[in-house]
């Protein structure tokens, strides 16, 4: 029944040590299945490298599950739970309305079809760990940019073109991922294909072990790939620089200005494919203008340091001029990653760079992109800064008061005079964010009939919050 059989070195316990039943480290089968499931402790068999021994246990375990497990239910139970409350179901043989695609489903699509293809050659290696760190790898993208970049097209009330696009693709994906991990993960991957296609399809085959293993459709797309990574660079060395800020994330900022990989002419050289990416950017990183820059001297700050043990060899009787240059300010870098200091080159191993924001500013850097934050809040800003905090409240005491993602509510904020005129010009945002039939805010707003509330404190601001279910 088979042509090739790995076997591992040894099994220890998750610390390497050897399992013995005196030590009581040892784990048995039927325990451990129970306890984190077949399909966990497979992932962690299949996900090691068969020269070396395995170290089982249930730490390791649940980071699988945090780590893969977690991230594709996840996204599976989004699908779900918005496909039920718009009554969408995939159409097999048609696309579905999927002609408007955006340039997130052409981007997640371009990836499925790297997998596969990255899948299948790992399998026909009988690398079982390469093809699971993939996976994993695909399914972090999926989860942490794909489906949350995408919410905002789920959560709006039109089933338009551009909603359904998104079902059809994040199915598809989701049904693909099925069959690729079917041979790893069987057991989650046919209760996915179970639900997601059986469900829907009588002419698909019973089982998802009884379908085809999938084959790249042709639309990888490295440009489109490079781009939305570039991106995704950017959001993260802006959290970053938020981070240093010590902002609060749901504080919108004036803009962000970053300096791009030498040659670069924006995030995309496609225009649109850039309004796109940007457009992404402005929202993860809560800013309202991405602006590029090509000298960041104005912004940033940088000192050089030379590093004596290794110039001192290297340069003998000229360390003086070095040092004297660096002290002077007369030094610079140059285009090969070196530098001149008093009329001495500099080779990169010769000298560390350290850079701080000038004042207004949190700069973050990683190789050749640099992102720096305008920490400058207006009294426009700190207004929707707030807005933004009550939003975020609101929607919390809705999820502990056990209302549905689709239940209508009233909402008072009871706010001093100061916190209530900042908020009145978001009120309508707010009804929107929190699907609030009405807001009334202002010192003494309370609902006489609420069903949930809450008191907390912004910024030395106390706020009541109260709230029912709209009829």
């Amino acid at each position: 029944p088979t042509r090739t059989l790995l076997g591992h070195a040894l099994v220890r316990d998750e610390h390497g040590e050897e399992m013995h039943k005196s030590k009581g480290n040892a784990i048995w089968f039927d325990d451990a299945a129970e306890e984190i499931g077949a399909d966990v402790m497979r992932w962690l068999y299949a996900g090691a490298n068969p020269a070396v021994n395995v170290n089982f246990g249930y730490g390791p375990g649940a980071d699988v599950v945090r780590r893969f497990f977690l991230p594709l239910w996840n996204s599976y139970a989004f699908l779900v739970t918005y496909a039920r409350l718009d009554s969408w179901t995939p159409e097999p043989g048609t696309d579905g309305g999927a002609g408007d695609r955006t340039l997130l489903d052409r981007w997640i699509l371009s990836r499925l079809d790297g997998l596969v293809d990255e899948v299948r050659a790992a399998l026909d290696a009988y690398d079982s760990a390469r093809a699971c760190r993939q996976i994993e790898a695909f399914v972090d993208d999926l989860s942490n940019w794909y489906v949350r970049r995408s919410r905002r097209r789920f959560w709006k009330g039109e089933l338009d073109a551009d909603k359904r696009a998104a079902y059809v693709t994040l199915h598809e994906v989701l049904t693909t991922v099925a069959r690729v991990m079917a041979p790893i993960a069987p057991h989650l991957a046919d209760a996915l294909w179970q639900n997601l296609v059986v469900a829907v399809d009588p002419s698909a085959p019973d089982s998802v072990h009884l379908a085809e293993f999938p084959v790249s459709a042709g639309r990888a797309d490295p440009e489109t790939d490079r781009a939305v990574d570039l991106a995704r660079r950017v959001v993260g060395l802006g959290r970053t620089a938020r981070a240093g800020s010590e902002l609060r994330t749901r504080q919108p900022l004036r803009r962000i200005r970053v300096r791009l990989p030498a040659g670069s002419t924006g995030l995309a050289a496609d225009r649109q494919v850039a309004a796109e990416l940007e457009a992404h950017v402005r929202e993860e990183l809560n800013v309202k203008a991405v602006e590029p820059i090509a000298d960041d001297s104005e912004l940033v700050e940088r000192t050089l340091y030379p590093l004596l043990p290794v110039i001192g060899p290297r340069h003998g009787a000229d360390v003086g001029r070095i040092m004297a240059g660096v002290r002077s300010g007369d030094w610079s870098l140059t285009d090969d990653g070196g530098a001149v200091a008093g009329g001495v080159a500099l080779a990169a191993d010769e000298f560390s760079l350290t850079a701080r924001a000038r004042p207004g500013h949190e700069i973050a850097d990683e190789g050749d992109v640099l992102v720096a934050l305008d920490t400058t809040i207006d009294d426009e800003l700190a207004a929707e800064g707030l807005a933004r905090e009550v939003a975020h409240r609101l929607q919390n005491l809705r999820k502990s008061a056990g209302l549905e993602i689709s239940d209508r509510i009233v909402v008072a904020v009871a706010a001093p005079a100061e916190a209530a005129a900042r908020l009145a010009p978001h009120r309508s945002w707010l009804a929107e964010e929190t699907l609030a039939e009405s807001i009334e805010v202002g010192p003494d707003a309370e609902l006489a009939d609420a069903t949930a509330s809450e008191e907390t404190d912004l910024d030395g601001m106390p706020l009541r919050l109260t709230l029912r279910r709209s009829g």
